[in-house]
């Protein structure tokens, strides 16, 4: 069958369970009349149902990064020197990935300290992911600095609080930390790109992003959202 044809039919699958994968497994080799009538089956349910197919796309992609998560957890899981905060022992790791030029990452601050405030056994580890301007890069790579001079949360926050990230910003955020920007560690470099690679991995295509548990999720989230995946990730 064509790609087409094959998609639709997954994509019913997904979305259907049992019956629709009973689809899917007829996508074998069949004859010429029998494809032509099971493409028109299909396109013809696609056209009256258009809205399935996000949901069949974003349900395709989270069993894709459940996949990726379990295949790489440890490295998922591993922070950078002292790139983490809450418990050391804690039941659950949240990851979250983010830029230092993303504002909602900016935002997503005091979600993250609320978190953490009301969940003593939880993780929160960080994964520099430096994709929206050079600076970006600059700014993880002292980031990575600071984690490995063990002052990596001081600089954090000293760095979102400057507002525009630029040179200054960072030497700024570096004096208030005491970080040394002149010890960079010989691997920063490395594990930019580990990280940026891990998250392609991933299916992460933006900042903040997100992973607990099996789950990816992506954007600003508020409280209620953070705690409510912390959740599931506890009771599976």
């Amino acid at each position: 069958m064509n790609r087409l044809m094959v998609l639709g039919l997954v994509a019913i699958g997904l979305l259907f369970g049992a019956g629709g994968m009973w689809l899917a497994d007829r996508a074998a080799p069949v004859g010429a009349a029998d494809e032509a009538r099971i493409g028109r089956v299909v396109r013809e349910y696609v056209l009256a149902h258009p809205e399935l197919i996000p949901e069949a796309i974003e349900r395709l992609q989270q069993r894709d990064a459940t996949r990726a998560i379990a295949a790489n957890r440890g490295a998922i899981e591993t922070p950078y020197g002292d790139a983490w905060i809450g418990n050391p022992n804690a039941d659950v790791t949240l990851v979250e990935y983010y830029d230092y030029n993303c504002g909602f990452c900016r935002a997503s601050l005091p979600v993250i300290e609320k978190l953490v405030a009301t969940d003593k056994n939880l993780r929160v580890v960080f994964k520099e992911l430096p994709v929206l301007a050079e600076s970006s890069r600059t700014a993880a790579r002292a980031s990575l600095a600071a984690a490995a001079q063990g002052k990596f949360k001081p600089f954090h926050d000293a760095l979102y609080a400057a507002g525009q990230v630029s040179d200054a910003t960072i030497a700024q955020a570096a004096r208030a930390s005491g970080v040394d920007l002149a010890k960079l560690p010989a691997d920063v470099d490395d594990t930019l790109r580990a990280n940026l690679e891990l998250a392609q991995k991933l299916g992460i295509n933006g900042t903040p992003a997100w992973v607990v548990g099996d789950q990816l999720l992506s954007g600003a989230l508020p409280l209620d959202r953070l705690q409510e995946a912390v959740a599931r990730a506890r009771a599976s």
